[in-house]
């Protein structure tokens, strides 16, 4: 039975760890430092033998080349038309990726950055579908728009909101209680968002993650997945009269809510 674990690295981003305990092999998902991930693997008598890419930041394939030296042979699979040039396999979006019998579908997800995937299987691990989104999709957030425009986030947010609803969103950043400060000054009378956070406080305060999250939960609560949602819809116009911005579409209401998190 396949398991996954969250291997902190930096201040604040997860490497997920895809392992085979039956014959110790393992998979990360975006190593952006090589140290903790060599040290988790030896600590599990576990051999790395796949990495996935989801997009090309350095905080994101940063410790490839450390581990592909540390573990030959192994393959590295990302977004083919990337700035970086470090994978052994590259993909585009409708491809499939095969590990330990596990099928996973790469999702073209632009707009963090215009080379971004993701990657989801519905087979599951730990009771749940399984998504590996990068910095699209956060726990009540999303990425900012480096590259993208805001309707393209809005149309990649939308592919990955029609998942099933009992996926588990695997995302690489634990920005949570930032997101939800920012969720709660725009909608103060949301009792799920108000629980929501409170709980996630008290995981955070005895250290523990609080991703992964699951994605029908995201769906309630998330602004950045709830552009259509008259309560969004209408802190959303409220703000863009306040502001100047437009509100005449889902991808205005969208960009207002971006724009909204990148001010706040």
């Amino acid at each position: 039975m396949l398991t996954i674990s969250a291997i902190p690295a930096f201040s604040d981003n997860y490497i997920w760890c895809l392992s085979n305990p039956e014959n110790r092999k393992a998979l990360v998902v975006d190593p952006g430092q090589a140290s903790p991930v060599l040290e988790y693997l030896a600590d599990q008598g576990m051999t790395l033998d796949t990495i996935l890419i989801t997009h090309h930041h350095p905080d994101h394939v940063g410790g490839v080349s450390d581990l592909m030296k540390a573990f030959p042979g192994c393959t590295v699979t990302g977004p083919a038309e990337s700035p970086f040039k470090g994978c052994t396999d590259t993909v585009q979006p409708g491809d499939e990726v095969l590990w330990e019998g596990m099928m996973f579908q790469v999702l073209g997800v632009p707009g963090h950055t215009l080379d971004h995937i993701a990657y989801f299987s519905d087979s599951e691990v730990n009771g749940r579908p399984v998504l590996f989104c990068g910095d699209t999709l956060f726990v009540c957030g999303c990425g900012r728009l480096f590259e993208g425009k805001p309707g393209q986030m809005r149309q990649s947010l939308q592919t990955l909101r029609a998942l099933p609803e009992r996926t588990a969103v695997y995302c690489a950043h634990e920005y949570t209680l930032a997101n939800l400060k920012f969720a709660r000054s725009w909608l103060p009378e949301d009792e799920g968002l108000k629980e929501f956070e409170l709980r996630c406080k008290q995981s955070r305060e005895k250290g523990d993650p609080t991703v992964p999250s699951v994605l029908g939960d995201e769906k309630r609560l998330n602004p950045f997945l709830r552009w259509d949602d008259p309560a969004v819809v209408d802190a959303a116009r409220h703000y863009c009269a306040k502001h100047g911005l437009p509100a005449d579409s889902e991808n205005a209401i969208f960009a207002a809510i971006r724009h909204g998190k990148d001010n706040f």
